[in-house]
């Protein structure tokens, strides 16, 4: 990727491998529009502007034509700056295999890992922060990991640190205006202005700073929440993870009416346990209120696991639990001393032990994923340059204050400008850009 080719025009598939309803085909360049247009059965060429369209596509050993969904943004209002062609197609990977190899055929090229999102950053539609925001977001591992990817994605990094920037900038040719004029008796920027508007640049890298290591740690410890039926060993299995008796344990129904919560450590990593109530009828406000935060807890959490006793076959509620995806849930089979246990579920039993470890290494390596936040090399290389900054700035300040000569002050500026150049992206290599972009998958 460190010769960027932007003449070509590339394809790749974009939505997730494999077999689905629907399939993403993307391509970007200046024959986007002409390459799909020479496989349209129609035979008409793609309309300038933005638009979508259903179509037919002719295409080499394929009797019927295949239908497509056409979505066209043309330069330079597109995600790439270029003209872009979206082939929304059934997801078969055999027609989409052979789409892809007919665009090849007709002069398209494949696409690199990220190689749309690099476009994206050249044609300046993103800076260096929010271009590595979108991997963030794909590689989001939870929620908050998501959170903080969209809002970095939102410009959360990049409008403080271009707003400061600009500021530099001016600041900086009000400096050197004064050197070239030195001769003359004219001032561009009184001492006092140059301290305040230093002091105003150290304040908001600052700002940035603490930011940027805000999001460098997790806001709490992965939550994993016990939920299911009344009597499906959710507290025992709580007692038994910790290794104590936290959660009173009884055969009668309802026993757990608020919500029990213990940290442990699990593969040399944190996490939160927390026993909620049996799903059950209300009778009550005092039921009613248990249940209500149960379900608030269940939500709140990163993991679910749904306990439920060995000896029965899974409810339709339980089942349609099951299928939940945000946040994930995980079948627990518990009281498996009991009765056989189906294939690939997790079988535990508190009253002997059995499946308890596995159980932990399993969490373990969720909670290990947990503590790689997808913006972790976004936030190390911002966190190198912000300290650089400060650096420049600080000594920028102090030769003010000691009436060094304007070039010192110029110099330490630009030095500050750079740092926050590189961080944006307004100054990178291609090294650089090798780096970032080839964490991305092809077709992002």
């Amino acid at each position: 990727m460190t010769s960027f080719h932007l003449d070509d025009t590339i394809v790749a598939l974009s939505s997730a491998p494999g077999a689905g309803v629907r399939a993403i085909v993307r391509l970007s360049g200046p024959q986007a529009c002409a390459l799909v247009s020479s496989l349209l059965v129609s035979g008409a060429p793609l309309p300038r502007g933005q638009h979508h369209r259903q179509e037919e596509l002719r295409l080499p050993t394929l009797d019927a034509p295949l239908p497509v969904e056409v979505h066209v943004w043309v330069s330079p209002r597109s995600y790439t700056g270029q003209d872009m062609v979206e082939l929304h197609t059934p997801g078969s990977p055999p027609l989409v295999d052979l789409l892809i190899a007919t665009l090849l055929d007709q002069g398209a090229r494949a696409a690199g890992p990220g190689e749309f999102t690099l476009r994206a950053f050249l044609a300046g539609k993103l800076d260096l922060t929010r271009a590595e925001a979108v991997l963030g977001v794909i590689d989001a591992g939870s929620r908050a990991e998501l959170r903080q990817a969209l809002g970095q994605l939102a410009g959360g990094v990049a409008r403080p640190l271009q707003e400061l920037r600009d500021d530099l900038l001016n600041l900086l040719a009000d400096v050197e205006a004064g050197l070239d004029f030195s001769e003359e008796d004219i001032t561009f920027v009184q001492q006092e202005d140059l301290l305040h508007r230093l002091s105003k640049g150290l304040a908001l890298i600052t700002l940035v700073g603490k930011q940027v290591d805000q999001r460098g740690m997790g806001e709490r410890p992965f939550r994993v929440a016990l939920a299911g039926r009344p009597n499906a060993g959710k507290s025992s299995l709580f007692n038994a993870l910790g290794g104590k008796s936290s959660a009173l344990v009884s055969p009668e129904p309802g026993t757990t009416r608020d919500y029990l919560l213990q940290r442990l450590e699990v593969e040399g990593g944190a996490l939160e346990l927390i026993d909620t109530a049996g799903w059950q009828a209300v009778n009550g406000t005092i039921e009613e209120q248990a249940q209500q935060l149960g379900r608030e807890q269940t939500r709140e959490a990163d993991l679910v696991l749904l306990c439920i006793d060995a000896n029965h076959a899974p409810t339709p509620e339980e089942e349609a639990f099951l299928t939940q995806k945000d946040p994930p849930v995980v079948h627990v089979a518990t009281k498996s001393d009991q009765a056989p246990v189906l294939p690939g579920v997790l079988a535990t039993s508190a009253s002997t032990g059995t499946g308890l470890d596995d159980l932990k290494r399993w969490l373990g390596e969720r909670v290990r994923r947990h503590r790689r936040p997808a913006l972790a090399p976004s936030l190390s290389r911002c966190r190198h340059h912000v300290a650089r900054c400060l650096d420049h700035l600080r000594r920028a300040h102090r030769a003010v204050l000691e009436e060094d000569p304007a070039e010192i002050v110029a110099l330490e500026v630009r030095g500050a400008l750079t740092q926050l150049g590189e961080m944006v992206g307004a100054v990178y290599t291609d090294d650089l850009l090798d780096r970032i972009f080839s964490r991305f998958c092809i077709g992002k």
